[in-house]
């Protein structure tokens, strides 16, 4: 199979193009001739080694990209309700394997899309983090109908899942954030409004909101305490920021009378892997409505490079997608 290496730890030079040999499904997985991988910022973290020293996650040689798309190739042992042919999305649980043509996963995570009118970019571009998105507000922030909802980062690859995911669990107002120089973006996202995140907390006139869902990280997460409302959820997603010295003022969270939550798919599907399926349905259906359009580049396996370097940059609205 074809597939993108990441040869060392170190700068995006290090992603090479390969010829490796196919795998086959164990018990219990299925094999994807894959059309799409999605590139995310966390394949660029792993990549520069940031979480080498975590158990379980890769070491070079391996193979990056945690979501593709594709169709079904071969089934192991014991698999049900999946077709050879069948148009599928996966998710991977150890952030490796998916910029390849040929893709094992366990059918827990393992998702059909036939039936649905969906294109596989976008499936790959916007399933997956749907699917998260809804276990991230369902179970970590524990959102309720009516609740108003602030994402920062708002036209980030994961971010751009949520405000979609929070008018299907029935907010009753979604607003984003954005750094200045993407402010003025246009976008098919059903956000209420989006403002300059360099502006909070002025931009916000003094809304406070029930969830706040910050992939960003930084100074925005500090801000962020004093814009929710008594019992709001700060819901942790990510770092993009890349301050990883940053820390939360615990007094405030107690005077605020509001909480902090994290949420890593990583480290919650596998032990959960029963709310995969009720958060795909919703994932689906979202996609479907057309509340999850976000903007999609498709580049080759050999731009690879290309990808992590934009990422790096923070050039890139909405999701780039790699094909074989």
């Amino acid at each position: 199979m074809k597939a993108v290496q990441v040869t060392r730890f170190g700068d995006p030079s290090v992603l090479a193009v390969a010829e490796l040999p196919d795998p086959t499904p164990g018990p219990g997985q299925v094999a994807i001739d894959v059309t799409h991988a999605a590139v995310g910022l966390v394949d660029v973290y792993l990549r520069q080694g940031v979480y080498k020293h975590r158990e379980g996650l890769p070491q070079p040689p391996y193979v990056p990209g945690l979501e593709v798309a594709g169709t079904v190739r071969a089934l192991g042992d014991g698999v049900t309700g999946f077709a050879i042919g069948e148009p599928v999305v996966a998710l991977s649980g150890s952030g490796s394997g998916g910029y390849a043509s040929v893709y094992v996963r366990d059918q827990a995570y393992v998702v059909s899309t036939a039936g649905y009118d969906i294109d596989p970019g976008l499936a790959v571009a916007v399933v997956p983090n749907a699917i998260m998105a809804h276990v991230a507000l369902t179970r970590a922030a524990r959102m309720s109908t009516g609740e108003s909802v602030l994402i920062h980062g708002a036209l980030g690859g994961f971010a751009s899942a949520f405000p979609g995911m929070a008018r299907h669990l029935g907010a009753s107002r979604v607003v984003g954030t954005v750094r200045t120089e993407k402010f003025g973006a246009t976008t098919a996202l059903p956000y209420d409004t989006l403002v300059d995140s360099a502006q909070l907390p002025d931009a916000l006139a003094g809304e406070k909101f029930d969830v706040i869902v910050d992939p960003v990280g930084g100074t925005v997460r500090t801000q962020s305490l004093a814009l929710l409302a008594p019992l709001g959820r700060l819901l942790l997603v990510g770092n993009a920021s890349g301050d990883w010295d940053h820390r939360i003022d615990s007094n405030g969270i107690w005077y605020g009378t509001v909480s902090v939550t994290g949420f890593s798919a990583g480290a919650y599907l596998p032990s959960h892997p029963e709310t995969i399926r009720p958060a795909a349905e919703a994932a689906l259906t979202t996609v479907t409505a057309g509340l999850a359009d976000t903007k999609i580049e498709v580049l080759p396996f050999a731009d690879a490079a290309t990808a992590h370097e934009r990422l790096e940059r923070h050039e890139v609205n909405g999701r780039i997608v790699l094909t074989p």
